[in-house]
């Protein structure tokens, strides 16, 4: 991968951004103040419709801190909260915290940990907003909160071959165990599309944990639609991934560099998986990190206004909360300085940047965002439009 030494933000803003990041820590040490859908033939599921902005703007009041607080997710270890992400609620403003890892301490222990970081969402904190707390429950391999409570869940690839009916009615009461934890958002399902089992063998991301529903598009959909459903139905918010595929790789984002999918066209079937799923009113998209070289070459589509804005907002027409796949430790974004990664990520289109692995780098990120958008404002209407989605899917979910 090229270096993005063009992209760098040069020495003055650097200036501000060491400003600013002093400013902003300086109350961390102290305790905290406190579409219509067209029916699927699989399954019966009438999907949460996306939220309508209302006539009052739901940022109204907020600080500039405040809005570009709602536009990150800090990680913790799901065993217990990372004192730097209680911290960063009350003294940087986050907005929304992910469990990572592995707990096997069951429902009771993972709300105890969740509620260090719910104590913090205060008016002063974030604007009396409550927290989105994600987690990645896929099943399978890819599971973070297990023990007492929580069901062993079977694989993408088990769950697509269950009964679409089925499904949502195990997902149900899987997201009944998420939101007895406090949790209340979840970081799936999977939509990639691999073309075949054959390939599957050669994609470690997705294939390799076997976390795809299957091998064609009507699968994918009906069981994402079945899955949807039952988070839905529990209350937890469901975000479909990778955008715009991660079928066609054969690296894996998180411990490689220069990751292509050279095949992925706007027309492509795994593109389309998306846009049904977006017609049956997805909320919430995640993005990938992968360099799509039929689409923008030069940039990952995390970073890539062509296809966050363009492919996805305009072309397929998603009005609701675009978040990014992690930025902290990542090695497809290494590349980038943490402060780039979070501006270029915003300027693309993402509402919501995720730093899952490393939580101290949420400082440098924020604080960087808050210079620009005080010496930008073109900069600083892009946050205040990613604040509004975020806040008016946080009014709709919790009302």
């Amino acid at each position: 991968m090229r270096r993005p030494t063009s992209r760098m933000l040069g020495a003055a803003v650097a200036v501000t951004v060491a400003a600013a990041l002093a400013g902003l820590l300086g109350g961390c040490a102290t305790s905290a103040p406190t579409s219509t859908r067209t029916p699927s033939q699989r399954t019966t599921h009438t999907p949460t419709p996306t939220p309508t902005p209302t006539t009052a703007d739901p940022i109204a009041g907020m600080t500039l801190e405040q809005k570009v607080g709602q536009l990150f997710m800090v990680g913790s270890q799901a065993t217990a909260a990372d004192p730097t992400t209680v911290k960063a609620i009350a003294g940087l403003h986050i907005g929304n915290v992910f469990l990572a890892g592995r707990s096997h301490a069951g429902t009771g222990a993972a709300a105890a940990v969740v509620s260090q970081f719910t104590s913090q969402a205060t008016p002063a904190a974030t604007a009396g907003l409550p927290l989105f707390v994600a987690t990645d429950q896929e099943g399978g391999e890819v599971q973070v909160l297990n023990g007492p409570g929580f069901d062993e869940m079977p694989s993408g690839l088990q769950q697509g071959a269950m009964a679409p009916d089925a499904l949502r009615d195990a997902a149900t009461r899987w997201g009944s165990q998420l939101k007895s934890a406090g949790v209340n958002m979840n970081l799936a399902p999977v939509v990639d599309l691999i073309p075949s089992p054959q390939a599957a063998e050669n994609n470690p991301p997705i294939g390799g944990f076997d976390r795809q529903f299957g091998y064609d598009p009507d699968t994918i959909t009906g069981h994402a639609d079945a899955f949807r459903a039952g988070m839905d139905t529990s209350g937890v918010v469901p975000v479909i991934k990778h955008f715009p595929g991660l079928g066609n790789v054969t690296e894996n984002t998180d411990t490689d560099s220069g990751v292509t999918d050279t095949v992925t066209t706007a027309t492509s079937p795994s593109v389309g998986v998306f846009g049904t799923e977006i017609q049956r009113e997805a909320r919430v998209v995640m993005m990938s990190t992968a360099i799509y070289t039929q689409l923008d070459p030069n940039s990952p589509a995390v970073f890539s206004s062509a296809i966050v804005t363009g492919l996805l907002r305009d072309k397929l027409g998603f009005r609701g909360v675009v978040m990014s796949d992690d930025l902290s430790v990542a090695e497809q974004t290494s590349a980038w300085s943490p402060a780039d990664r979070a501006i270029l990520a915003l300027q693309a289109g993402v509402d919501i940047v995720l730093i899952s692995a490393d939580s101290s780098l949420a400082a440098p990120m924020v604080a960087a965002v808050v210079a620009k958008a005080k010496a930008d404002p073109a900069f600083a209407a892009t946050v205040d439009d990613a604040a509004r989605r975020v806040v008016e899917l946080k009014r709709y979910q919790f009302q």
